[in-house]
C-alpha cells in the first residue's frame, strides 16, 4: 500500500517509537493525525514533521475523550486508512506488591484503550471494505517474566485481541497486523524501571527506536500478520510455547533480569 494521501492515525505519538514512525509515515506520504494526551509534546514533535499532519489531543483510557477525538477526524478527513495503536506504558512491581488500581489502569490504557479505538474506527473501515489497523504489543505479551505481571497481562491482551479481530474482519478487506517488540532504548522505562536497574541489565540488548518505528511503518505499508523484534526473541517465544517446561526451568535467570 503507497503511503501517499493515505489517513494515518498514530496514537501514542508524543514521544519514543509512536513520534518516530509519525514521522517516517510523514516523509512518504501520509497525512498522519498524531495523537496524545500532551499537546506540548505534540507540537515539538509536529514541529518536525515534513509532510501534511495533524495534532489531536486523546486521551485513549477515556471513553469521552476517544469518541470526541475519532469523531473530529472523521469530520475533517471523512475516512482513516489505516489505525496504529501505539499508546501505552508500563510499570514493574511484583505481583504482590503492585497495588490493583495500577493492574486496572495499566490494562484500561493499554487494552481498553486499543479497544476504544479500534471500535471507533471499525465501522468505517467496514463500510469502506479497506483498511488496516496496526497493534504495538510486546514479547512479553509472549513470554512473561518476574515483576511484569501487570504489564505482560495487557500485552498478552492486545495479541489474544487482535488475533480474534482478524479473523472478524478479514472477509472486510481489513488487516491487523501486531508488532511484538523486546526493550527499546526510549522514555518509557523512565516509568517502567525508574532506578534502571532493568536498563542496567538489558541494555546489551535493547534496540534503537528507529529500528521499531520501520517495522511498524513496514507493518502500515504491508499489513503482515505480525512482527517479532529482535528475531531471536521472536524464535525464543515460540520455543517457549513449544515447550514450557523446559524454557521456564532454562530460561529462569537468563530473562528475569529486573
Amino acid at each position: 500500500m503507497s503511503m501517499n494521501n493515505q489517513i494515518v492515525v498514530v496514537t501514542g505519538a508524543s514521544s519514543g517509537i509512536g513520534a518516530l514512525a509519525a514521522q517516517m509515515l510523514s516523509e512518504q506520504g501520509a497525512t498522519v493525525i498524531l495523537a496524545a494526551r500532551s499537546m506540548d509534546k505534540l507540537e515539538a514533535v509536529g514541529a518536525r514533521m515534513k509532510g501534511p499532519h495533524k495534532l489531536l489531543a486523546l486521551d485513549v483510557g477515556n471513553d469521552a475523550s476517544t469518541e470526541a477525538a475519532f469523531r473530529q477526524v472523521f469530520a475533517e478527513f471523512g475516512r482513516i486508512d489505516c489505525l496504529l495503536n501505539n499508546a501505552g506504558y508500563g510499570k514493574f512491581e511484583y505481583c504482590d506488591e503492585m497495588p490493583l488500581n495500577e493492574f486496572s489502569e495499566m490494562m484500561n490504557v493499554n487494552y481498553m484503550g486499543m479497544v476504544r479505538c479500534t471500535k471507533a474506527v471499525l465501522p468505517y473501515m467496514k463500510k469502506a471494505r479497506a483498511g488496516r489497523i496496526v497493534n504495538v504489543a510486546s514479547i512479553a505479551g509472549k513470554i512473561g517474566t518476574a515483576k511484569s505481571t501487570a504489564y505482560s497481562a495487557t500485552k498478552h491482551a492486545v495479541i489474544g485481541f487482535s488475533d480474534a479481530l482478524r479473523q472478524e474482519v478479514r472477509e472486510y478487506g481489513i488487516s491487523v497486523s501486531t508488532i511484538n517488540p523486546g526493550p527499546i532504548d526510549t522514555p518509557f522505562f523512565a516509568v517502567a524501571d525508574p532506578d534502571g536497574t532493568y536498563v542496567n541489565n538489558v541494555k546489551w540488548f535493547m534496540m534503537k527506536p528507529e529500528r521499531v518505528a520501520r517495522a511498524m511503518v513496514r507493518a502500515v505499508e504491508k499489513g503482515p500478520v505480525e512482527i517479532n523484534l529482535p528475531w531471536i526473541a521472536g524464535v525464543g517465544a515460540k520455543w517457549y510455547h513449544m515447550f514450557p517446561r523446559l524454557a521456564n526451568r532454562l530460561s529462569y535467570r537468563m530473562l528475569n533480569k529486573k
